[in-house]
């Protein structure tokens, strides 16, 4: 039985494919923070809106009762409320994103501490 690699072709064994994995790892930490900071600033949108909607909302609400005139606004509040509920949706969808975002960054750093541990346990030196 031959060891395990012993197939491959010069310079795809063990040794290059931890470097791939490691020039892998160093390529998709900074992909997942950038997309991780805009999954933050897309919540932070999200919060400002829902606390637009509120606002707006409540203000139609007073402007309905203060009118003299009979003006139905609820049908605009009841839309309101909806875009907000969906508002409050995507956020929902967004903060779970970006929670499996950070486990997958924490990941990615684990592992690149680990297979650089590997390496120079393994004596390799860039030769």
């Amino acid at each position: 039985s031959q060891p395990r690699g012993a197939k491959m072709a010069a310079g795809s064994g063990p040794g290059a494919r931890e470097l791939f994995a490691e020039g892998l790892l160093q390529f998709l930490r900074p992909a997942v923070r950038q997309l991780d900071r805009h999954v933050h600033s897309v919540r932070e949108s999200q919060v400002e809106l829902r606390e637009h909607i509120d606002s707006l909302a409540t203000e139609l609400c007073r402007i309905n009762e203060d009118q003299k005139v009979a003006l139905d606004l609820d049908p605009y509040v009841k839309k309101l409320l909806n875009a907000r509920r969906r508002v409050v949706l995507v956020n929902n969808i967004l903060q779970n994103a970006q929670e499996r975002l950070r486990r997958l960054n924490h990941s990615v750093a684990k592992e690149t501490v680990r297979r650089r541990a590997m390496l120079e346990a393994g004596g390799y030196q860039g030769k």
